[in-house]
């Protein structure tokens, strides 16, 4: 410890001894040690301070780099994601058009799916007959033309040219750089849907926001070497190799056009440096830092873009720089004592580790809190979730599946798929994998067996895990216990043939209640020639009482299948009673591959209904859109309030296969069905229009008839009017 009592470099002094004074030779010696010992820190903390700042901006180069390459990344996913969103959109107005639908519907619907992704016009045209139709963004009507007024498509496609979906390499024009979707209606065919899209408006809107560092930006080129968009509009259209030339040629682009020449021009993705002359309105020589990626916009015939993120390295190395004078500064302030200096310049440098020490733990904390918030949620997740090899190996198996099974998980990893399932379902899966391994594509499937002696069902979907365009290396099932939703389906089943059963039971009784009659009316005029205390009397008393209890009978069979209005008022929501239906139902939606779309309106007033009746009804109906639609389709359920018969309206519009006039007049009536043997009774409507009637509302049908060779198509609707509740005191 440093005592301020004694002399610095001294002893101490005896009682009575003379203080000797410090020889000049020695206190310059010292300040002359102590200088060039300042001197030599200075110098070795200016060398230090400059080494550091060199390697520091090497490392900050590539870690810059890495982040500009997640940029890239983003762009690219964007762009990919939003052009396979046009071209199925585009698909599907195909596919529209041909179902039946009419261009002008297919454009106003595809218009009003892509008003705001860059869409300039989409048109339909008819290369056989020469008839087109276009409709543009925010223009409710469709314009009717012909294929010659129409805009030209590269390369010209004369008539009776097959074409699949393809993808046209991008064009400038006056209105901008523009490319088009173009996707036939069938496969070869004549009829085309054709969609424009405005690259300035498609690219602008995202990329004009992205930043790299504080002034970083992002362009893009395609597979020629074309801008397609840069912030500096003026080179948008213009050659990448040729734009920076014209701009400033004091300037060599030597290593920008090695870059694009031969990586980027290829569709390699990578990182690099290189001499620019412009940046955001600054002009000079100045050093970049670029990294860029390849961009897939349609693989036959092959579309390929690039993107680029780049950020000045003056940015860069300025931030380093500032950083390390500041370091600098701080380390001259302590210059005057070798000791205290070092000690400072430790205490910063140990200080600035921790804090890179702290920051690279708190990143890796967070992206395993990340992986654990990912296994969490596949380990929470009330499904059988697994992934096998190509051999039908388990790789890995969520808990939920194990407790399904009753086993733990880790018994089963690296085990056959048959050590978990039957045989015979194993056999079953197996092939599955295999052929989710060589298409690539996912596969769904029911599949039922015993499990601890009880029937299960199970709803599987196979699905293909690979990275990128590399081939699949494993495959992840995501199954559903179904086993509820089929019992539900077979209560369904029984109780429509209770209802066909009631409906003969009521036939029935209507026929025997007439000869009853006349027994019993006969047996009351025998009785009234007899003495009431003969013998003959009493039978016939006994004859009239067990035929009024044969009536008795025949009327409790009455009430029990009579579909007459309730004598118990109630108060049903419509929308709650559909809600609860859909539920029912909806596995069998997915299944058949129908899309449903509910349009239910808000603040509707209870309906006078029984709600179990009514569920009945709505059960009926959707099953029977689902059985007009095999091939799938959309069924559209829509409530709302009829001001002008103050009822409340439900509808039921499918787009499956319509009914014929000649049967329209017998739909209502039992045991009338247009299903083949084996799938209906005729029952369903009869019963539903007996309740609907018996509430005091209508039902009503209404079908849209195109025939298409010996099929009659285009849908069917199913209208009920309810009565609005009384309101409760």
């Amino acid at each position: 410890m440093f005592n301020p009592i004694k002399p610095l470099g001294g002893r101490d002094r005896k009682e009575g001894e003379a203080s000797q004074p410090r020889r000049p030779g020695v206190q310059k010696s010292i300040i002359v040690i102590v200088a060039l010992t300042a001197l030599a820190f200075v110098a070795a903390s200016a060398v230090m301070s400059q080494w550091s700042i060199r390697e520091m901006s090497k490392i900050v180069r590539n870690q810059f780099n890495q982040e500009q390459m997640v940029i890239a990344h983003n762009v690219k996913h964007y762009i990919e994601n939003r052009f396979s969103f046009l071209k199925r959109e585009v698909d599907l107005a195909a596919k529209a058009l041909g179902r039946g639908d009419s261009p002008d519907r297919a454009i106003r619907s595809a218009l009003s799916r892509l008003v705001e992704c860059g869409v300039s016009r989409i048109e339909v045209r008819d290369r056989r007959t020469g008839r087109a139709w276009y409709g543009k963004p925010f223009c409710r009507d469709v314009i009717h033309t012909s294929v010659e007024q129409t805009l030209p498509l590269p390369p010209a496609l004369p008539p009776g040219t097959p074409l699949d979906q393809q993808v046209t390499d991008p064009r400038l024009s006056s209105q901008g750089i523009s490319l088009a979707i173009i996707s036939p209606v069938a496969p070869g065919g004549d009829h085309l849907v054709v969609c424009h899209i405005n690259l300035a408006w498609f690219l602008g809107s995202y990329l004009k926001t992205i930043r790299s560092g504080r002034t970083g930006y992002a362009w893009i080129i395609d597979k020629s070497g074309r801008f397609l968009f840069h912030p500096d509009v003026s080179f948008a259209g213009k050659s990448a190799f040729e734009a920076r030339q014209e701009r400033d040629q004091n300037i060599s682009f030597v290593e920008i056009n090695k870059i694009q020449r031969d990586e980027m021009l290829h569709g390699r993705e990578g990182t690099g440096q290189y001499i620019s002359g412009w940046h955001r309105g600054l002009t000079g020589k100045m050093e970049k830092l670029i990294a860029y990626t390849p961009i897939s916009i349609h693989d036959r015939p092959s579309q390929n873009w690039s993107v680029a993120v780049v950020a000045p390295v003056s940015e860069i190395e300025q931030a380093v720089r500032d950083r390390y004078m500041r370091q600098f500064f701080v380390q001259l302030g302590v210059v005057f004592a070798i000791i205290a200096g070092a000690s400072v310049i430790m205490f910063f440098e140990v200080k600035w580790s921790r804090r890179m020490e702290k920051e690279v733990t708190r990143q890796t904390g967070e992206r395993v809190k990340t992986q654990s918030e990912y296994r969490s949620l596949v380990e929470s997740a009330e499904d059988i979730i697994f992934t096998v090899d190509r051999q039908a190996v388990f790789l890995s198996m969520n808990s939920f599946t194990a407790g399904f099974f009753g086993c733990r998980a880790g018994d089963h990893i690296r085990k056959d798929i048959s050590s978990l399932v039957p045989e015979t379902i194993a056999r079953e899966l197996r092939m599955m994998i295999q052929a989710v391994f060589q298409g690539a594509k996912s596969m769904r499937r029911e599949l039922g067996f015993l499990h601890h002696e009880n029937l299960v069902f199970l709803d599987a979907n196979l699905v293909p895990v690979r990275t990128g365009n590399r081939p699949v290396t494993s495959v992840l099932c995501i199954a559903r216990d179904i086993t509820e939703h089929k019992k539900m389906e077979r209560h369904l089943v029984q109780t429509e043939k209770m209802a066909s059963l009631g409906t003969l039971a009521a036939g029935v009784a209507h026929e025997i209640n007439n000869p009853l009659g006349v027994i019993l009316g006969f047996c009351e005029l025998m009785l009234g020639k007899k003495e009431p205390c003969s013998q003959e009397y009493e039978d016939l008393k006994i004859i009239e009482r067990q035929g009024f209890h044969c009536k008795e009978i025949v009327e409790n069979l009455l009430d029990f299948v009579r579909t007459g209005e309730e004598s118990d008022y109630q108060r049903t929501g419509v929308n709650s009673c559909l809600e609860n239906a859909i539920k029912i139902i909806r596995h069998r939606f997915e299944k058949e591959g129908i899309d449903l779309n509910t349009e239910l309106g808000v603040n509707l007033p209870p309906v006078k209904a029984g709600f179990r009746k009514l569920q009945q009804v709505f059960l009926n109906l959707i099953n029977n859109a689902a059985d007009a639609m095999p091939r799938g389709g959309t069924l559209t359920i829509q409530t709302l309030m009829d001001l002008q018969s103050d009822m409340v309206v439900i509808r039921f519009k499918d787009q499956g296969v319509a009914i014929d006039d000649k049967d329209m007049d017998h739909i209502f009536e039992p045991f009338f069905t247009t299903k083949p043997e084996g799938k209906g009774t005729g029952l369903g409507l009869f019963v539903s229009y007996g309740i609907i009637t018996g509430f005091g509302g209508a039902m009503e049908c209404h079908s849209r008839k195109t025939r298409a060779k010996d099929l009659v198509s285009g849908g069917t609707t199913f209208t009920i009017k309810l009565l609005k509740a009384r309101e409760e005191k």
